[in-house]
């Protein structure tokens, strides 16, 4: 089991009785009926957000995979977009302003660039490489680093096979 998940069941139990308080705050601010009826209509506003943002994933994804692009950036803008409409789709005012902001255009493009770093660390470069295309990498010129002290060439004992790569003289 990771370390992070042991964690989930207390975030879960805060992230409700938040959403309680700040439901009574609202409650007591503009009425009972009129929070209610906000958590509705936030509510049904993320499911027809839900269809269409899945909708647009899946168009842009495939369209990236019909001209023979990485659909990484459609990806991760379709899992943004998915996300923000079923957090707006969850009964919960709290909840509702975190989708609508991931809906948001900038918001959106700084929670996609967070999602691929994310996805670049914890997968292998290659496959990071076949997803989102060929990465841009910064080089630092500084001190070259001290060359190490020539080895002597490692003694075989009869019948082992010794690991290594076959070089070239002039090449």
């Amino acid at each position: 089991m990771r370390r992070g998940l042991k964690y989930v069941p207390p975030a879960l139990l805060l992230l409700a009785l938040v959403e309680l308080a700040v439901f009574v705050l609202v409650g007591r601010g503009i009425g009972f009926g009129f929070a209610v009826l906000l958590v509705f209509a936030a509510s049904l506003l993320g499911l027809v957000l839900l269809r269409r943002e899945g909708m647009r994933a899946w168009r842009g994804f495939r369209a990236a995979v019909e001209s023979r692009q990485p659909p990484g950036q459609q990806v991760t803008d379709g899992l943004v977009g998915l996300l923000g409409a079923l957090l707006l789709a969850l009964p919960g005012l709290v909840s509702g302003a975190v989708g609508l902001l991931l809906l948001v255009p900038p918001v959106r493009r700084l929670a996609r660039s967070g999602v691929r770093r994310a996805t670049e660390r914890r997968v292998s470069s290659m496959v990071a490489g076949d997803l989102f295309g060929p990465r841009r990498v910064r080089v630092r010129r500084g001190a070259p680093p001290p060359t190490p002290a020539p080895q002597p060439p490692p003694v075989a004992e009869p019948g082992r096979a010794i690991e290594g790569e076959i070089v070239e003289p002039g090449r």
